[in-house]
Order: structure tokens, then sequence, then C-alpha cells
């Protein structure tokens, strides 16, 4: 994403003076606590400012399924509408949180690629143990594939019925076909201009 700050010739800008009010950009690489935490406080502050839309830029191989999930209720409370941008990858929970991107707001380079897959299971010990993570991985399985077909609007078994016609393999996307199943709305990257101006009035207070 281009971000562009565009200044009036009569500002003349200083050490000593800061610039309030920016707009907040937030970039997603991993799914963890750290970068959950991070996001909460960024759009705190992109409330405090006057950014019509909060863009989040995501360039990620995925990771923990709970913390996409604790992102994924943030960005739901948001009051300002949300854009997400693939300038690079976004798989597994990247692709998840991708989705979440207000319609008519989801962004990918022509270059940049999607990556769905089933919700991985790495649970090792006794056999009740198995089967219980084993429940447990089929139930975010299908709220993850169910939330994503309700922000694309689709069937609530959109996606989880293509994924079980590939086999449960991992399922890769160019721009193209990311936008034939309304994962994309638009292929190639916005661009945000923040304008400063100054304006000079004279006469009777």
């Amino acid at each position: 994403m281009r971000n562009y700050l565009i200044t009036d010739p009569k500002i003349k800008m200083a050490k000593n003076v800061e610039i309030v009010d920016m707009p907040v950009i937030i970039t997603i690489n991993k799914f963890d606590e750290e970068t959950t935490i991070a996001l909460k406080e960024k759009m705190s502050l992109s409330h405090q400012t006057d950014q019509p839309v909060i863009p989040i830029i995501i360039d990620s191989y995925g990771g923990s399924v709970y913390q996409l999930l604790g992102m994924v209720a943030e960005l739901k409370s948001s009051k300002k509408p949300i854009a997400t941008i693939v300038e690079g990858k976004a798989m597994s929970a990247g692709c998840v949180l991708f989705t979440c991107g207000q319609e008519g707001h989801r962004y990918m380079a022509p270059e940049a690629t999607l990556m769905i897959h089933d919700v991985s299971s790495w649970t090792h010990g006794k056999i009740e143990e198995i089967k219980s993570d084993a429940k447990e991985s089929e139930r975010l399985n299908q709220k993850l594939f169910r939330l994503m077909a309700a922000n694309c609007g689709k069937p609530t078994n959109y996606f989880l019925d293509i994924i079980h016609e590939k086999g449960h393999a991992e399922w890769y996307l160019d721009c193209k076909e990311s936008k034939k199943h309304n994962l994309t709305n638009h292929v190639g990257l916005p661009e945000m201009n923040t304008k400063i101006s100054v304006e000079t009035k004279f006469g009777l207070i």
C-alpha cells in the first residue's frame, strides 16, 4: 500500500513541530500473542484519528488459530470500515483474516498468493487426548471456513465443499482465482493520501 502525506506549501516543517492525528496503518506478519496485543492497541489508536478506513496489510504464512480468532473479534467490533491488503502472501490464518476486510475493501497485489487449508492438529499422548484434540480441530475448521464464507457472501459450506473436493490438500490461489471466489475485491494496491492544510482568515472576531 502506498501512503502519501500532502502538505500545504504554506506549512514549513520544523524539528519541534509534531504532526498529530496521522492515519494508523496496521501490518500483520505473525499470529501470536504479541501481534494480537499490538493489533488491539493500534485499533484503539486508529479510532482516535479522523481516518475513514483502517488499513491492515497482511504478509504472513499463518499461525495460531486462537490468536486469529482474537484478531477477528477485534476487527468485528471496529466502528470504522476495515480494509485488508495482501502485498505478498496471506496463508492459513492470514487468508482468513484477509476475508475480514469490509466488502469492497479487500485488495490483493497482482503477484500475491493466498493459501487455504484445514486446521492442523499436532497432539501427541493418550488416545483420549488425541480424540479430544481432533474434535476441537474439527470445530475450529468448521468455524473458520464458515466465517470465510459469510465474509465473502457465499453459502455456509462453500469453502468447506471446495476443500473436500480437493481432497483436503492445501489450496493456493492467485489474484484471478481469488477474485473469482470473491475473496478479493480488487487486484492492485490502494493509496492513502493524507492532506495537511492551513487556512488563514482575516477580519473582525
